[in-house]
């Protein structure tokens, strides 16, 4: 406890990741009946929280990376450690769940208020936050993966939060279900990992990969098996259909599993023992064409529908798709980087819709923009920025984290990648534009006389509720969250600076350093690779990618934005297209006949059966035969003392006879 005291460092390290965790259960235990207090301990935490994780930051900015562990289980050469790894990549993923969570919080004070479920809200709210910053930091895979369930769990409450609403219910036990079934093979390369390398600490698991102390064969195994769970919470191809549905729950939870932490989860992992996949190419190509797949289907999907945050939640699919093939074709910098700025502009782009359903009380974008939700100009403006970032226009953010990506999948032997990322982006800019000019020019242009018809004389009124306590809080965090969307990306230069500055020293071979040695290994073992392709000019790619975002903000403007536009939408055209993108590819479908027939019809019944048949059976049949062998031994008594003694002596006898003869 001295040492805790001693060292400032650790003290901001245990005291931000932990406060969350207490904030959660005083608000269980002690003020639940107070939704006032609630909010205010669960809020004052999270501050708390954030303002340790940027002091981190800003004191380990030049400073080699820390680790505090210590030996938690040990049997010959199995080791198991606990504790806390504090380098580049942690540091800064800590930030960005640390002020995302504060931001959503504040936000939720205004959203969320008059709510029945108040303080249940906010005590996840703190159990989400506490789960996912000790998963951000943990120092082995092991550690990692307990908090990483833990986040599962903590979503589940989340997702599921309206659980008397039935579609809220099964959002949250879908979500749970898939991605248990992508942990189970996350856990299991865990397990083959332990097997064959007896170690699960991270910096010690990515030197050993990239210096080859463990064997091939393994490594690709248990790489393959530990993305599934990046396929889980990350929404993956073919376990994406979670994350839409998962809009069932409140929106500034939208926001928060969507941005930088639940579903970001699984490319920080990825991130984390980037040098470990690095050294199977098979599992790297794996990885790529599962995130290039994903990032397309999920942008056909956001084409065709009409739910603002659905629109949003294919839209996070799909960048989690590029931060993959970015990770995949050995963009280190160009994933995280994309993970960085995503984290705020998604953020932005959910808290702004969710002012318009605070406000409209509909999910639907034509219904918004024929209600005036082009009149709220803070969320409009805001939004349309957050759009603007998403479709990598400059200066926004995206536009420098997607340019990355795009350069890293040009310098690939085969452009067929460069091409889908190319595809993707007009896809992105079409439909995020699509949904703007939904609001800001609707059908007709009857907003505004729908507007003061359904207010009349008590307009002026309903306008005093846009300057209340509740809309300050909703509007203070999507202001900043605009600000940080349009200067992020020239951090960029710097950030590359930060992640990937040598740590190592002079004589200095500590695990961390080595770890640390092992990610610029392996980064420039992919930039060479790269080196012999053939790679066109950076104006080039720039001129390209700027040019799929304008395309796209084009097309959506000649059918949704132009005057006298039809506002249908080309897809429109071909309506067995449009079935297909809006039934998700089939998939659900796919996934409920799969269930109807192999696992209700087929386990389940085979179950049923067994369970009905051997157990049931074998015990009813125990039951008979000693019902049955009861009642004819009942018949050997008669009550009669002197037909007992005549049975015995004859018993007796036929023994006797029966040893002697």
């Amino acid at each position: 406890m001295g040492a805790l005291f001693r060292d400032p460092v650790l003290l901001a390290t245990v005291l931000g990741t932990n406060i969350p965790f207490f904030s959660m259960a005083v608000i269980l235990i002690f003020t639940r009946s107070n939704p006032r207090l609630s909010s205010r301990i669960s809020v004052g935490s999270i501050v708390v929280s954030a303002v340790s994780a940027i002091s981190l930051l800003v004191k380990l900015f030049s400073a080699p990376a820390l680790q505090y562990q210590t030996l938690w289980f040990c049997s010959g050469k199995l080791n198991i450690a606990f504790g806390y790894y504090l380098d580049p990549l942690s540091l800064l993923m800590l930030t960005i769940v640390g002020i995302v969570a504060c931001l959503v919080q504040i936000y939720s004070l205004g959203y969320m208020a008059g709510d029945p479920g108040y303080s249940r809200y906010y005590a996840f709210q703190s159990l989400f936050a506490w789960a996912m910053m000790n998963m951000v930091i943990a120092g082995s895979m092991l550690q990692l993966f307990i908090f990483w369930e833990m986040v599962g769990l903590a979503s589940y409450f989340l997702i599921g939060f309206y659980y008397e609403k039935w579609s809220a219910s099964q959002a949250g036990k879908k979500a749970f279900v898939m991605n248990r079934v992508g942990d189970v093979g996350f856990f299991l390369g865990l397990i083959l990992l332990l097997i064959g390398f007896g170690n699960l600490g991270i910096p010690e698991l990515n030197h050993a990969a990239v210096t080859h102390g463990l064997p091939k064969g393994l490594v690709t195994l248990s790489a393959l098996l530990i993305f599934c769970g990046v396929i889980g919470k990350s929404a993956q191809f073919p376990l994406l259909t979670w994350l839409p549905d998962a809009m069932e729950g409140p929106t500034p939870v939208s926001a928060l599993l969507h941005s930088a932490t639940m579903v970001a989860a699984g490319v920080y992992m990825f991130s984390r023992i980037f040098p470990f996949f690095s050294a199977s190419p098979e599992a790297m190509q794996v990885a790529l064409a599962i995130g290039t797949v994903t990032m397309l289907l999920s942008s056909t999907m956001a084409m065709v529908t009409y739910d603002l945050k659905q629109v949003w939640a294919y839209s996070t699919v799909s960048q989690l798709g590029y931060m993959v093939m970015a990770l995949s074709a050995g963009g280190y910098f160009a994933g995280v980087f994309h993970l960085t700025t995503h984290a705020g502009f998604k953020a932005l782009l959910f808290l702004c819709s969710g002012i318009f359903i605070h406000e409209f009380h509909t999910n639907d974008m034509r219904i918004i923009g024929k209600k005036g939700g082009r009149r709220l100009k803070i969320p409009m403006v805001c939004m349309t920025i957050g759009a603007l970032a998403l479709s990598g226009v400059p200066p926004f953010s995206g536009f420098f984290s997607k340019e990355a990506i795009l350069t890293v999948l040009a310098a690939q032997p085969s452009k067929i990648w460069y091409a889908a990322g190319l595809f993707g982006a007009v896809l992105t800019a079409y439909y995020s534009f699509r949904l703007i000019f939904h609001i800001l020019f609707p059908k007709d242009g009857i907003e505004e006389q729908h507007h003061h018809a359904e207010h009349g004389p008590d307009a002026h009124e309903h306008e005093e509720e846009h300057h209340g306590f509740a809309f300050r809080a909703m509007a203070i965090p999507v202001m900043f969250l605009a600000g940080v969307s349009v200067v992020l990306g020239f951090t960029e230069h710097g950030l590359e600076h930060f992640l990937m500055r040598l740590v190592p020293r002079a004589g200095e071979v500590s695990a961390h350093a080595r770890s640390a040695a092992a990610v610029h290994g392996a980064v420039n073992a992919t930039a060479a690779a790269a080196a012999h392709a053939q790679e066109p000019s950076g104006s080039l790619l720039m001129v390209l990618g700027i040019s799929a975002g304008l395309l796209g903000i084009t097309l959506a403007w000649f059918e949704y934005g132009r005057k006298g536009a039809s506002r249908k939408g080309f897809l429109s055209h071909f309506p067995a297209v449009w079935k297909l993108f809006d039934l998700r590819w089939f998939l659900d479908i796919l996934y409920r006949k799969g269930l109807d027939t192999f696992v209700y019809a087929g386990l389940t019944s085979l179950f049923v059966k067994n369970d009905r048949r051997i157990i049931d059976g074998g015990i009813d049949g125990i039951c008979v035969f000693t019902e049955g062998s009861g009642r004819v031994f009942s018949f050997l008594q008669s009550g009669m003392l002197q037909f007992n003694l005549v049975l015995m002596v004859l018993v007796a006898g036929a023994a006797v006879l029966y040893f002697v003869i």
